[in-house]
């Protein structure tokens, strides 16, 4: 839709909502409240049948929350999410660090603590998800905080279906949250994607390997940290470094190095290998491949992945989808979540 006059931005126009599998996904978050406060005012958010809207953009302390509500002729204060990070069955949130979303859950478990409920509800714009789970890959501190202070908050996200004219159906689905698998996924540990772009072609030393030639494009390489996820990113994402591991010969050639982070209590690094391989143009013979059985670690691309599908698709495997089966096999009946 246009930018309302005066309005500021880049752009001429906003984006509302994308299509996914011929369903509307919405993306306007400024839309998010809006639905929010119409379903409350419809009884139609489990849980929170009994609230009526008090007050909208309600002051506490040094910030603002979403919602005032009254529940029970209490005050009851209610942030609200959009989500839009989703996968066949799984949403997740956030899509980028959140420092504020991390307050906010902190400022509300304080506010509860001192006798004044609180909650945050997540509305989920994808009407296929039954699960819903913080983002650790994206913001470990988040996730961290949100399983931390769940009994302290009514914490409650709902899956919606939009219409193909951007219309919002009827059906409202509570969605199940299951703490165990946050418990055990939600960590500093796991497999990790980095990605480089060389700007021509060139030949390197990679330590014990010798010299290798390299053609310009991308690379991904393939990596692992059992502990201390963050730290290894934030050592490969610095200009200079000891040169301990064939990537650390690499990088300097680098123009740009980006860190995608996989998260996992269980090693997926040689799956993951694979399944790079399997989309990748090429692979550089032995690189980070030493202590393993795989042909290597580092993949060439001679486009950028991540403007391809099968990349995307990939990424959504290895860090949403596959923890589908183990949560279901964890859970005796259908998912709907505690109220």
């Amino acid at each position: 839709v246009p930018r309302a006059p005066g309005s500021s931005g880049a752009l001429a126009h906003t984006a509302v909502a994308v299509e996914r599998e011929g369903i509307p996904l919405l993306l306007h978050t400024h839309v998010n409240n809006a639905v929010a406060a119409a379903l409350i005012g419809k009884r139609r958010i489990p849980g929170l049948e009994d609230a009526t809207i008090t007050r909208a953009e309600a002051k506490a302390g040094h910030s603002r929350f979403d919602f005032l509500l009254e529940r029970g002729g209490r005050p009851f204060y209610l942030e609200i999410k959009s989500c839009t990070l989703v996968g066949k069955r799984i949403a997740m949130f956030p899509d980028a660090v959140t420092a504020r979303g991390k307050r906010h859950l902190e400022e509300l478990a304080a506010m509860s603590r001192r006798g004044i409920p609180c909650g945050v509800l997540f509305l989920v714009h994808w009407p296929h998800a039954l699960f819903f789970l913080p983002d650790y890959h994206t913001d470990l501190a988040f996730a961290r905080t949100f399983a931390d202070l769940r009994k302290e908050l009514l914490i409650k996200a709902v899956a919606l279906t939009w219409r193909p004219d951007l219309s919002l159906a009827p059906e409202v689905r509570e969605m199940a949250i299951p703490w165990e698998t946050i418990e055990r996924e939600a960590r500093d540990s796991g497999s990790y994607l980095l990605l480089l772009h060389l700007p021509r072609a060139m030949k390197a030393q990679i330590g014990s390997l010798g010299e290798i030639p390299f053609s310009s494009g991308y690379y991904l390489y393939v990596g692992t940290a059992r502990r201390a996820l963050t730290k290894r990113l934030e050592r490969h994402l610095r200009k200079k470094t000891a040169l301990h591991w064939h990537i650390d010969y690499l990088k300097g050639y680098a123009d740009r190095c980006m860190a995608i982070p996989v998260r996992s209590s269980t090693p997926l690094e040689h799956e993951l290998a694979g399944a790079v391989g399997q989309i990748a143009d090429g692979c550089v013979a032995s690189f980070g491949s030493s202590d393993c059985d795989c042909p290597g670690h580092l993949f060439f691309f001679s486009w950028n992945p991540l403007e391809s599908l099968p990349f995307i698709d990939l990424l959504q495997h290895f860090r949403i989808d596959r923890l589908e089966q183990p949560i279901c096999a964890g859970r005796p009946g259908p998912p709907g979540g505690p109220r």
